[in-house]
C-alpha cells in the first residue's frame, strides 16, 4: 500500500485477530492498487476501450463511490486520473515532468463520465482505450471502514489504524486518563514525526493531505504529487496540508481530496455545512485554520 501500516487493538487473545487482518490488508492491496498489474483494479483498466469487466462488489462500490465524487460540483478528486499520474510517476524513481503533449494526451482520457458502471451485472467498462482508474485518493480510508467493521465483528474492544495519514480509533484508550487517544498533525515544515497539533479523539477517524508527502525536484522547480485534473499539473494553492475529522475514514478521503486547492475559508464553509465532519488546513505560511468544534480536542 506505499506506506508502513500500524494497528494496535484491545483484546483477550489479539494475535489471530492481527494475523488474519493483515491477510485481509493484503487482500484488499490486490483488489484496489493502481500499482500492481495484476491487481483487480488492473484488470479493469487493461480492458480499457475493450469490454465490460466483472469485478467484487467491494471494488464496484468504491469505483461508483469515486465516480459519483469525481462529478460533484468544484471537485478537485477525480478517479480517472490514472493516466495523469502514470505520466508523472511522482513517489517513484522515475518520476518526471512530462511534455504539454503527454499532458494533453492525458487529459482527454481522463472524463469520469467515460467510466460506465452496470449495477445489475457487477460490471464496469472504461470507454476510451489508454483510460485508468486510480483509487489511491480513497481506498486507505474505504480500507480502514472494513478493518474497523472485521475488528468490531469480532470482538475488540479498542483500536487504532493507521494506515498512514489515515487514522481510525474506536474504542477508549487505556493508556490515558480522559481515554482519548492522541493523534498528531505533522508539521508540514518539520521531518516526518514531528506534530504541530494534537488532537484528542475517539471513535473518529483522521485523514490528512499534505504537498510535503511526495513531491519531485526538476530544474530548481518542485512539483508535489496532489494534481489538478483541469490542467494536468499539480494543484496551485496556499495550502500545504488538510486534515478531515470525520465518522467514517472514506469520508476522509473523499473531502480531502475534493476540497485540496480551495482557500481555508472556502474549505471551513464547505465543512461547516456537512454532519459530522471538521477540517483543519495549513497553509504554506504557517497559518492553522481550525472548525471551530475542534477547538476543545486539539491539545
Amino acid at each position: 500500500m506505499g506506506t508502513i501500516i500500524d494497528l494496535t487493538i484491545e483484546h483477550d487473545n489479539p494475535q489471530p485477530i492481527l494475523t488474519e487482518a493483515i491477510e485481509r490488508l493484503k487482500r484488499y492491496e490486490k483488489r484496489f492498487s493502481a500499482n500492481d498489474s495484476s491487481s483487480e483494479l488492473m484488470a479493469v483498466n487493461l480492458q480499457a476501450g475493450k469490454k465490460w469487466v466483472q469485478v467484487h462488489p467491494e471494488l464496484f462500490e468504491l469505483i461508483e463511490i469515486g465516480k459519483r465524487q469525481s462529478l460533484a460540483k468544484d471537485s478537485h478528486l477525480n478517479i480517472a486520473i490514472g493516466p495523469l499520474i502514470q505520466t508523472w510517476r511522482i513517489g517513484f524513481s522515475d518520476a518526471k515532468v512530462p511534455s504539454q503533449t503527454a499532458i494533453n494526451h492525458c487529459l482527454s482520457l481522463i472524463s469520469p463520465e467515460n467510466i460506465l458502471l452496470n449495477q445489475e451485472q457487477g460490471q464496469v467498462y472504461l470507454a476510451k482505450e489508454g483510460m485508468k482508474i486510480d483509487l489511491g485518493c480513497l481506498a486507505k480510508g474505504y480500507i480502514a471502514d472494513l478493518i474497523v467493521k472485521y475488528l468490531k465483528e469480532v470482538g475488540v474492544n479498542a483500536a487504532l489504524i493507521n494506515l498512514g495519514g489515515n487514522l481510525v480509533t474506536f474504542g477508549k484508550a487505556s493508556n490515558h486518563s480522559d481515554q482519548l487517544w492522541r493523534i498528531g498533525i505533522q508539521n508540514p515544515t518539520k521531518p516526518r514525526n514531528q506534530s504541530l497539533i494534537i488532537l484528542k479523539i475517539c471513535d473518529q477517524s483522521v485523514v490528512t493531505s499534505g504537498v510535503y508527502e511526495r513531491s519531485l525536484t526538476q530544474s530548481q522547480k518542485t512539483y508535489h504529487h496532489i494534481f489538478n485534473p483541469q490542467t494536468g499539473y499539480p494543484i496551485e494553492t496556499s495550502v500545504v496540508s488538510l486534515t478531515i475529522v470525520s465518522k467514517q475514514s472514506i469520508d476522509g478521503e473523499i473531502w480531502t481530496t475534493r476540497l485540496f486547492g480551495h482557500t481555508p475559508q472556502q474549505i471551513l464553509a464547505t465543512v461547516d455545512a456537512l454532519p459530522d465532519i471538521s477540517a483543519i488546513v495549513i497553509t504554506n505560511t504557517g497559518e492553522v485554520y481550525y472548525s471551530p468544534e475542534l477547538k476543545k480536542y486539539i491539545a
